[in-house]
């Protein structure tokens, strides 16, 4: 097979991901349970008309996508893939508002057909004149692995050369409004949220959009090298060590020789626990967490995804992202990362030093 590399990662994300100087500032949220990704300058990128009618998710994912295509060094992909659980939320909102306000007479269409979960591909497509293979996996918690999955095949195969690969998802005030009245997200009376060691239900919720380019060759951008992708719908806390021990041995690892393990606490007490029961697994390994920094929402392994990137481009991590702060293991040359959505979807992704 041959080998996939990721030849960019570019991340717009509540924190300041599109600056630079991002890797050594970032700072943990504990005071609020919503948060907010931080907006470039569309007008940088997107002719002011068109901002107008595009929602959040598809002006983040636009320009996550040109700045992910420039830093690859490519004008046009060979397949676009985009993995969301949500989608276009805002303008669906607006359409099921429209929909119930006008008693479901009189409606424009233009809410609904810009609510698709499939609008972020088809408006990247169209901006870049691509008519190529064009996809979006939508599932709860694990659309990007799906994706990622699906440009590894085509790599492996030769039917590409370059994939784009997306993960978005934006937060819209009424399903905000829902998820804190069934518990999905924290009570402010549980504030600070304290993820590693949190004793409530309930995440404090995010959003971001990260892009990344899947090539069959490296180049002087390439971050790592993706090893391997595997999903599980539903699993027992007691069977997390098996789920991680069996994929490692697939792809003729073992847990010690995993130099750093990403885990997505999200400080939900009811879920967080199937991360606990990995942790004996990487005694010998750098623990590392990322959901303080982003949220929790249904794309969140699209910012763990970049960040292990970066981690692995960079040789060092962040102090913000530990959790066995006095180990260190230098070099970093295999980087696991372990996500799941409410104790469903379970997901391993694999990334080496290229």
């Amino acid at each position: 097979m041959k080998p996939v590399y990721v030849n960019s990662a570019v991340c717009i994300s509540a924190q300041d991901t599109l600056n630079e100087g991002f890797f050594h500032e970032m700072k943990p949220y504990t005071a609020t349970v919503l948060l907010n990704a931080i907006a470039p300058n569309y007008k940088d990128f997107i002719p002011p008309a068109q901002i107008r009618r595009m929602s959040k998710t598809v002006k983040m994912s636009a320009v996550a996508a040109h700045k992910s295509m420039q830093e690859a060094g490519i004008e046009m992909p060979d397949a676009i893939i985009v993995g969301t659980g949500m989608g276009c939320e805002e303008d669906s909102e607006r359409f099921l508002s429209n929909v119930i306000r006008n008693e479901e007479e009189f409606l424009t269409p233009t809410h609904f057909i810009q609510s698709t979960h499939n609008t972020v591909a088809g408006q990247i497509a169209l901006a870049n004149s691509c008519h190529a293979y064009n996809f979006t996996y939508v599932n709860p918690g694990s659309s990007l692995e799906m994706s990622l999955l699906d440009a590894k095949l085509q790599l492996e195969h030769e039917e590409a050369k370059a994939v784009l690969v997306g993960a978005t998802d934006e937060k819209s005030p009424r399903t905000m409004e829902l998820y804190q009245l069934n518990g999905t997200i924290k009570k402010e009376a549980d504030l600070p949220a304290d993820v590693l060691n949190s004793t409530s239900d309930g995440v404090v919720w995010g959003e971001g959009s990260s892009f990344f380019v899947l090539g069959s060759e490296k180049s002087e951008s390439t971050c790592a090298q993706l090893e391997a992708v595997t999903f599980i719908n539903m699993l027992e806390e007691s069977e997390v060590s098996d789920f991680i021990s069996e994929f490692l041995l697939t792809n003729n690892l073992n847990s010690s020789d995993v130099d750093a393990v990403l885990l997505g606490f999200s400080g939900d007490l009811k879920s967080d626990g199937y991360y606990k029961a990995s942790l004996p697994l990487f005694e010998n390994s750098c623990q590392l967490y990322f959901k303080h920094l982003s949220g929790e929402f249904n794309t969140a392994s699209g910012f763990a995804f970049f960040l292990a990137n970066q981690i692995l481009k960079r040789q060092e991590v962040p102090e913000v992202m530990k959790i066995n702060k006095d180990f260190k293991k230098n070099p970093i040359r295999n980087i696991l990362i372990y996500n799941h959505l409410h104790g469903e979807d379970h997901s391993l992704t694999l990334l080496k030093k290229a």
